[in-house]
Parts: structure tokens; C-alpha cells; sequence
């Protein structure tokens, strides 16, 4: 009956150490699929126009994260993403028009909704993620300590369908593709965007230097 005790007991620790080992083997796969996912995950600036590839130049001149040129609006948009990992990490960075901003005002935008003037029922908000260094790898970026520049005032971004030219709307931008690009579902989307005009066509025309 001793023997047959002492075998038990003896299976016992070596359960023990069995869970304990496969913990730690666990635990380490775990941490390898965390690690190579973040080294496969996709970062991607986004702009609307070739024409606003100058702004990534002038605000973010080290980073080597992939651009992707969407085209003008919610069709665009949709089109150009549709097929992207939802983990991907985003940064929409283009013109944005403003009643009362200052042109060539840099605004990080801290949510974006749909402007539909002549709607009835709350438009739905979505909170974007802030532009921090730290939400992207250094080894992507050149090494630079920062690879978001600072902006001059955070702000809400209404999308619209159209070109504003006429809003009651003050403190706040308006693009044609940012509401579209948030409700997407990646992972992580933030947006920096530059006054080009005060709801004047022909003024976004001669601060953008012909872009259509």
C-alpha cells in the first residue's frame, strides 16, 4: 500500500511540473505571436490626393511608414481599404477646410462625424487615437524620438459629401474622408490635418497649389 502511495505521489509532483513547464511554454508562445505580430503589422499613412504627399514631407519627413493615396470621399475610401488587416494602425493626414482656424493651422483631431446639416438624428462620434510618438516603432520612423509632429490645437473633424463652403460650425475642420476611414474598424486610426482654406473653394485651390 506504501508503494502504491509513494507512485501516486510521485505522478503527482510530476503533474505539477508538467503544468508548470507547459505554463511557461505557453506563456513563451504567447509572447513570440505577440512580438512577430507587432513586427507584421501594418502602418499606414493615408492621404486623399498625390498632391498632399508634400504634407508628410514637411510634418513627417523621417518616418518610412507605407502612404497610400485613397482618392477624393467615401467611395474612394471604401475601395482602397476594404481588403487592409483591421490591425493595422492608420494616420490620415491631408487638407481640412475650417470657418475660423487660421490657414496652414495644424490640428490634431480628436474625434470625427458625419456633417449632414439637414439631418434630424445624431450623427454617430467617433473618438480617434491620439497622435503620440509612442504608437509607433522607432526602427519604422528613422529612430526619431517623436514621429508625430506637434499640433497647433486639437480639434473635432466633421466629413462631408460635398466641399463646405457655408457652416455655423466653429472650433472644429471639415474633410471629405476621415468619418469613413474611422468607422472601418482598424485598430488604431489617428488624423492630422492642415487649414487650407475658411470655406473658400478658390482659396483651397491656390494653398494647395492646383491639387483637385
Amino acid at each position: 500500500m506504501l508503494r502504491y502511495f509513494s507512485v501516486i505521489i510521485g505522478n503527482y509532483w510530476y503533474f505539477l511540473w508538467g503544468l508548470e513547464i507547459g505554463s511557461i511554454f505557453a506563456l513563451s508562445i504567447s509572447i513570440i505571436i505577440i512580438f512577430t505580430n507587432s513586427i507584421h503589422r501594418m502602418n499606414l499613412i493615408l492621404i486623399a490626393e498625390e498632391g498632399e504627399r508634400k504634407l508628410i514631407e514637411k510634418y513627417l519627413p523621417d518616418c518610412r511608414w507605407e502612404v497610400l493615396v485613397t482618392g477624393v470621399g467615401a467611395v474612394n475610401v471604401i475601395r482602397a481599404l476594404r481588403d487592409l488587416p483591421r490591425d493595422t494602425h492608420i494616420l490620415n493626414i491631408g487638407y481640412a477646410g475650417s470657418a475660423d482656424f487660421e490657414i496652414g493651422t495644424l490640428v490634431e483631431v480628436s474625434e470625427v462625424r458625419l456633417n449632414h446639416p439637414n439631418c434630424k438624428y445624431d450623427e454617430p462620434v467617433q473618438a480617434l487615437a491620439p497622435c503620440e510618438a509612442e504608437s509607433a516603432e522607432p526602427a519604422e520612423c528613422g529612430g526619431v524620438p517623436s514621429l508625430f509632429p506637434i499640433a497647433d490645437r486639437r480639434a473635432v473633424c466633421y466629413t462631408n459629401s460635398d466641399f463646405v463652403l457655408q457652416s455655423d460650425y466653429r472650433d472644429c475642420v471639415f474633410d471629405m474622408e476621415l468619418a469613413y476611414i474611422a468607422a472601418m474598424g482598424f485598430e488604431r486610426v489617428s488624423a492630422l490635418k492642415v487649414v487650407s482654406d475658411n470655406l473658400s473653394l478658390h482659396t483651397y485651390h491656390q494653398t494647395t497649389n492646383g491639387v483637385q
